[in-house]
């Protein structure tokens, strides 16, 4: 079956000519998929009938979230500063970080193979290690609060935006900088006059989106002590407060949804 999938047809063209055309593998891909997809379901024991039978449960949650308790809203405001704070001072040192790490990990900017293959497995073990995880170790060394927190955003950044924008380097037209380079320019005046004009707009705008995300993360890092409303939140699950928790989530989806909307502005001005 799978030689007949993958064998080459013959097609006659008008002149007489016979061509082999090479037989799609989707179908033996799709097959691949589907098997993937049955073991992975009896690995995790996914079961429809739990769903539908548990999904109720869900509801009444959210309905116990409903109204908010808004009484609690003045105990919000300063671990929610506290959460914004930490994932902006994190996202700008992180990508600040990121910049030099990028330019070590481009390979038509840094000839040295082992430099370049190090960079680069350095941002892959960044990406690698789950924010959460980052954060419990960070409170191991720096203490609970938000410097853990902190610390664990700025590794992420680093990995988030080194990885893209060692790729954006690489796709850059070099004619600028080798002109500059063969004029006298040292490597780094030649990037910086020549490659970083080009990479500049993409480079803010993945620094933004970037942003995004980290106050996303940085309201769970709570949960290992990071500090920031993640704490609150914990807390109000732990006691079952669940009016409580819905009025740390409309906090949060309002926060979210701002800078999300001032960071999708900003980011087509960039572009």
């Amino acid at each position: 079956m799978q030689w007949k999938l993958l064998s080459q047809k013959k097609i006659v063209l008008p002149n007489g000519k016979e061509v082999l055309e090479k037989r799609s593998i989707m179908p033996l891909m799709w097959l691949i998929l589907l098997l993937l997809t049955f073991l992975s379901i009896r690995i995790t024991s996914f079961s429809i009938e739990v769903i539908v039978n548990r999904i109720s449960q869900f509801f009444v949650i959210i309905q116990q979230m409903i109204p908010p308790n808004w009484t609690y809203l003045s105990k919000l405001w300063q671990p929610l500063f506290d959460t914004i704070k930490m994932s902006l001072f994190g996202s700008i040192l992180g990508a600040i970080c990121a910049l030099p790490i990028a330019m070590l990990a481009a390979t038509n900017i840094t000839k040295n193979k082992w430099i370049t293959t190090s960079s680069k497995f350095i941002l892959s073990l960044l990406r690698t290690l789950p924010t959460l995880i980052v954060a419990l170790i960070a409170t191991f060394i720096f203490g609970l609060g938000t410097m853990a927190g902190t610390i664990a955003i700025f590794l992420f950044t680093i990995s988030y935006v080194g990885k893209l924008l060692y790729e954006q380097i690489e796709n850059v037209d070099m004619k600028a900088h080798e002109a500059m380079y063969s004029m006298g320019l040292t490597s780094i005046q030649a990037f910086r006059y020549a490659i970083m004009p080009q990479i500049l707009p993409n480079y803010l705008s993945t620094s933004l989106f970037c942003f995004e995300g980290n106050v996303r993360y940085a309201s769970i890092l709570g949960y290992v002590g990071a500090g920031g409303i993640g704490l609150l939140l914990n807390e109000s699950l732990g006691w079952r407060s669940y009016a409580n928790v819905g009025m740390i989530l409309l906090m949060l989806v309002c926060t979210v949804f701002i800078i999300e909307t001032t960071s999708e502005y900003l980011r087509k001005k960039l572009m």
